[in-house]
């Protein structure tokens, strides 16, 4: 074999294997037009020379359109959802050269009828890669089925269903930061034989599988640690919000003792701002996530520590994944846990400013 200049080309390929360039070029692109014997003489040398095609240029030079998909839960401006969004869009602009567009629906996360319905309506548009944050397993399972079936490859972000894997999943380890921040708090509580788990709750419906795994890593480590310790619950309404701090009047008139308390949604703040209004001191209050709001009450000290998870990092690598795997060919690490990070009034400015 004639030496070959460091960078191999796809001319240099053609002589080796006595064909055009435009032979070449369509076995690497997998397109029609070769015979059999071109098509091995060809794919004999690529492995010969365990040849990489430059992916990067390849897609620059191409046309081709990629049309992205991400079902979201409905939320509020500045809600956790909201940085998810920012994280998409950067990547947008970052892969833009590329022709990527990515498109966001919302479902209620109450509401399983919502998904279903969102799901049916994203299948209909037959884009290239769907992001979605999973709702009950059996719901989504419905929904990746008929991905798979079209051929469409999918990103989890926020939570994982492992019996039926996505192309890549972006978020915390749910069972293990619920256990980490039981921890936690029983360092706070000391020998307290009380907490209180705080939800908000629609029709039994949490609205989040990550919340439902953080409370099932919670529970493990209460009873391998503190067996005797009494977990109480309260359960806030969803979707009534007015009626927040009368329930919460009721439930400290039921339970003056109780000095500690965690939820696993991003809504730390609500408990946060009523203590704050009610002038309660001495609460242990351990949240999720860097809303404004639970920032503030971090800071006032209505909040011993929030645990964050870099939710724009998961937007952003959500859709860069589609692309590695769509565009540039590359292999794509499946399962990718973000850090469990633990902040309080004295760090959060300096995690603030990375």
């Amino acid at each position: 074999m004639n030496k070959l200049p460091e960078r191999i080309r796809i001319k240099d390929i053609a002589r080796l294997a006595n064909v055009s360039v435009g032979t070449v070029d369509r076995v690497l692109h997998g397109r029609s037009g070769v015979s059999e014997s071109s098509r091995k003489r060809v794919e004999e040398i690529l492995k010969q020379l365990d040849y990489q095609p430059n992916m990067y240029a390849s897609a620059l030079a191409s046309n081709k359109k990629y049309t992205f998909v991400c079902l979201l839960p409905k939320h509020l401006e500045g809600e956790y959802w909201t940085a998810i969004e920012k994280g998409i869009h950067e990547a947008t602009v970052t892969y833009s050269d590329f022709n990527i567009s990515a498109h966001i629906r919302y479902y209620d996360p109450y509401d399983y009828r919502s998904f279903v319905n969102a799901g049916e309506a994203i299948l209909a548009e037959r884009p290239d890669g769907v992001m979605v944050a999973p709702t009950a397993p059996r719901h989504t399972k419905r929904f990746t089925d008929r991905l798979k079936a079209q051929g469409i490859p999918y990103i989890y972000i926020d939570s994982n269903i492992k019996e039926e894997p996505p192309l890549a999943f972006f978020g915390q380890n749910s069972r293990q930061s619920g256990y980490f921040a039981a921890r936690i708090l029983m360092l706070l509580a000391g020998n307290e034989k009380e907490v209180v788990i705080f939800r908000k709750i629609h029709e039994g419906i949490v609205g989040s599988n990550q919340q439902e795994s953080r409370e099932i890593g919670f529970r493990q480590y209460m009873r391998e640690h503190h067996p005797h310790c009494n977990i109480l619950e309260l359960d806030l309404h969803a979707e009534r919000n007015d009626e927040d701090n009368a329930m919460l009047d009721e439930f400290f008139r039921s339970h003056p003792a109780v000095k500690n308390g965690i939820t696993f949604n991003s809504k730390v703040y609500i408990i946060g701002e009523y203590l704050q209004k009610r002038g309660k001191e001495g609460f242990n209050l351990i949240g999720y996530d860097l809303l404004e709001r639970n920032v503030t009450c971090l800071k006032e000290g209505k909040v011993s520590f929030l645990i964050a998870q870099q939710p724009e990092l998961q937007g952003f690598n959500g859709i860069k994944s589609l692309c590695d795997h769509l565009i540039f060919k590359k292999e794509v690490t499946c399962v990718n846990y973000m850090p469990i990070d633990l902040l309080s009034v004295e760090t959060i400015d300096y995690y603030h400013s990375k």
